[in-house]
């Protein structure tokens, strides 16, 4: 049986090694540990806010050592997950299909799509579930004429405890997470190393194929080596592991970024409840109800108890400009992007004040982004092979690093079935 390597554990990585197992031997290589969800008391420790103690968004590696935080040159926070589930583990647990721009590009996944369906819960008819504030919420956006809709969750509500903390890892299993792919993997034979972090591709210029992918486990330097190498090491870890290999990346970052508005509202208790409820699309941004706990442990204007805290979050369609191929990761809102964020807070607090906020008591967050991609984005000319023509022949990516532009949406679902794709693409062209 011929060798698969899978570089990553998130979304596009685990779906890829799913569908490959049994084709091809995987391995999955994934440079972060066993995931865990957040060990503290959100409120026991928010009291330690005053303290000074947190002073920098990079010190919640110390609390949460499987959520990654670093900084931009232009100080935007970049968020991703180091560990097994990737950045699935640390999401709201939200689907959304958002495949415009590949539709554009001549790729057609709707029959990846119509499987995620079959293999993945996902739930639209969630309203039981929410709280009075959401409802009120929901209302408010109505009457304003934003047309609200319920987000699609993979949520499993029965086994919901309504604890708030799906940023922060489900401590039912009641969200999905790309860690039951890895299951499915495992138990039809893929093997699953975690503590690898992958350092480059030794690659055969002449022959077009990678040979080697070199590895540092657990503090010693290793090789592997298979047919096919799958990398799916995230939209900021993919580029580097390219250029470590003499591959050029695109100086063309999206980074989906965040801004909640939020202000003083009595028993809001949005920290208890699933985040994302309802999704409201607008022009190159969305709105979503959403409890920002970055910013909530160091912005100072977030220094309210996180039950009275009422947050709405913006999150941008940003534009392909950046990149994080040196030591620091450039990335900064252009003059278009701050232009939609202006129309994006208004509508917040258009939405707020419908509430009974006076626009006085409100506060912005701390700009944020979990969503990176875009450094090798596929073109038209590649909607069949899904493969650039710069990649050695048995070099695919299955992240979001391929995707053309920012969605300014949840990606997990689009990346899932994009994901699909490609590995039907590996098993045509290598079995």
């Amino acid at each position: 049986m011929k060798k698969a390597i899978v570089i990553g554990s998130g979304a596009g990585g685990a779906m890829a090694a799913k569908e490959l197992q049994g084709n091809f031997q995987v391995t999955i290589l994934e440079s972060g540990n066993e995931f865990k969800p957040f060990a503290f008391n959100i409120h026991k420790l928010s009291k330690l806010r005053k303290t000074g103690l947190f002073l920098d968004e990079r010190m919640i590696s110390v609390l949460f050592p499987t959520m990654r935080v670093r900084k931009a040159s232009s100080g935007m926070v970049l968020v991703n997950g180091i560990c097994t589930g990737g950045s699935t583990a640390l999401s709201t647990g939200s689907a959304l299909r958002c495949d415009d721009s590949l539709i554009k590009l001549g790729i057609d996944l709707d029959k990846e799509f119509e499987e995620l369906s079959e293999e993945i819960p996902l739930s639209y008819n969630h309203e039981q579930y929410w709280s009075p504030t959401t409802k009120a919420l929901y209302n408010a956006c109505e009457q304003l004429g934003f047309g609200p809709k319920p987000a699609g969750k993979m949520i499993d509500f029965e086994r919901c405890v309504h604890c708030g903390h799906c940023v922060l890892g489900c401590p039912t299993g009641a969200k999905w997470d790309s860690r039951r792919l890895l299951s499915e993997s495992i138990a039809k034979g893929a093997v699953l190393k975690t503590g690898c972090k992958v350092t480059k591709l030794g690659i055969d210029r002449k022959n077009k194929k990678v040979h080697t992918v070199y590895v540092k486990e657990k503090g010693k330097k290793k090789i592997y080596s298979a047919d096919l190498i799958i990398l799916a090491a995230g939209g900021l870890n993919t580029p580097v592991i390219l250029n470590c290999s003499g591959i050029t990346c695109e100086n063309t970052l999206f980074a989906d970024p965040l801004l909640c508005v939020a202000a003083p509202y009595k028993k809001a208790e949005q920290d208890r409840h699933f985040p994302m409820p309802f999704l409201m699309q607008r022009n190159g941004y969305m709105l979503s109800p959403y409890m920002d706990y970055l910013s909530f442990f160091f912005n100072k204007a977030w220094r309210l108890p996180s039950d009275n805290i009422l947050s709405i979050m913006i999150k941008l369609s940003d534009s392909s400009f950046g990149s994080s191929l040196s030591r620091k990761t450039e990335k900064e809102l252009t003059a278009a992007d701050k232009e939609r964020l202006t129309a994006g807070v208004s509508d917040c607090k258009a939405i707020l004040g419908k509430m009974g906020i006076s626009e006085k008591n409100m506060f912005l967050g701390t700009v944020n982004a979990g969503h990176p991609g875009g450094m090798m984005p596929l073109t038209s000319e590649e909607s069949r092979s899904l493969h650039n023509n710069r990649l050695p022949e048995n070099l695919y990516i299955a992240d979001a690093s391929i995707l053309p532009n920012s969605m300014g949406n949840p990606p997990i679902w689009t990346i899932l079935a994009l994901s699909k794709r490609i590995a039907k693409v590996c098993k045509a062209a290598f079995n």
